[in-house]
């Protein structure tokens, strides 16, 4: 025989009853008597023909039928309720997920999304920022910007353009700085890429002296040491234009190396949505034209 409709009411009255283990809880939280909870779960009990709480003094207990129930329909009101939050002005959106490391994020990105925004208001870009180490597959992204040469397994990758890395630090760090010889008196703050300050010097044709000063995961953090004082940072001195424009970091040399570059990747499997396309598109022309 052909099972009856569930009625959406009652498998809404189960699900906040299961959470709050509670049927005056739930009916508080879904603005009516408790007795309209109580009838409606009992409702869907009977059209199951299974009980999904047992009635205890104090509050209720799922049943074993009810725990195994409770994760889909807790997981199809969600999916609902997050599909219903992509409309805005009666126009739906669609998600772009992006990963991306902090530093671009900051220093280029955030700077430029009113005007991604104003040129596509269909699409809902939603940012996870990183320190540059990411898991496309793992964390459900579409894309992710990426710092390095653009050989990551698995991926497509666009380069947007090159980072030139150069010394940053405090005007009263800058002032004691003439050549790159002077650098051996100050702290050198590092990242996790440790042969970043020795191809600097390579670059600047002198010998790099012992490099012990502490070491960051996140440029973001180096260059608020520098700003400090704690010591010079070599970082990629156009995402921080600025904190140079403001001179709370100052660049005493102009030498600079060019270590990586700044990249657009996504899972070679991942067969792109149009918004993706769209994203794709607005950025390669934003950061290559």
């Amino acid at each position: 025989m052909e099972r009856p409709q569930l009625p959406l009411n009652a498998l809404r009255a189960f699900e906040a009853s299961a959470r709050h283990l509670s049927f005056t809880r739930a009916g508080l939280e879904l603005c009516v008597t408790q007795a309209a909870v109580s009838h409606q779960v009992k409702r869907l009990e009977e059209l199951l023909g299974a009980a999904l709480f047992r009635r205890l003094p104090r509050g209720l207990a799922l049943t074993d039928e009810g725990a195994a129930l409770l994760p889909a329909v807790a997981e199809s009101f969600g999916r609902i309720g997050e599909m219903l939050e992509r409309f805005a002005d009666g126009r739906f959106q669609e998600v772009v997920t992006l990963g991306v490391v902090g530093t671009f994020a900051v220093g280029w990105l955030m700077p430029r999304l009113a005007a991604f925004r104003s040129a596509n208001p269909g699409i809902d870009l939603r940012l996870l920022t990183n320190n540059n180490r990411v898991d496309l597959a793992g964390e459900g992204l579409d894309f992710a910007i990426r710092f390095g040469d653009g050989a990551w397994h698995g991926t497509d990758a666009d380069k947007l353009f090159d980072a030139p890395f150069a010394p940053l630090c405090s005007p009263a760090i800058a002032a004691r700085i003439a050549s790159p010889a002077d650098l051996a008196r100050e702290t050198l703050l590092r990242s996790y890429r440790a042969d970043e300050w020795s191809l600097w010097f390579a670059a600047a044709g002198a010998s790099a002296p012992a490099i012990r000063g502490p070491v960051f995961d996140s440029s973001l953090a180096m260059a608020l040491a520098a700003e400090a004082g704690a010591g010079v940072a070599l970082l990629p001195a156009d995402m921080f234009a600025r904190q140079m424009g403001e001179a709370s970091l100052v660049r005493p040399l102009a030498v600079e190396v060019v270590t990586g570059s700044y990249w657009l990747t996504r899972l070679k499997t991942r067969a792109p949505s149009p918004a993706m396309l769209q994203f794709r598109e607005w950025l390669m022309a934003t950061a290559c034209g």
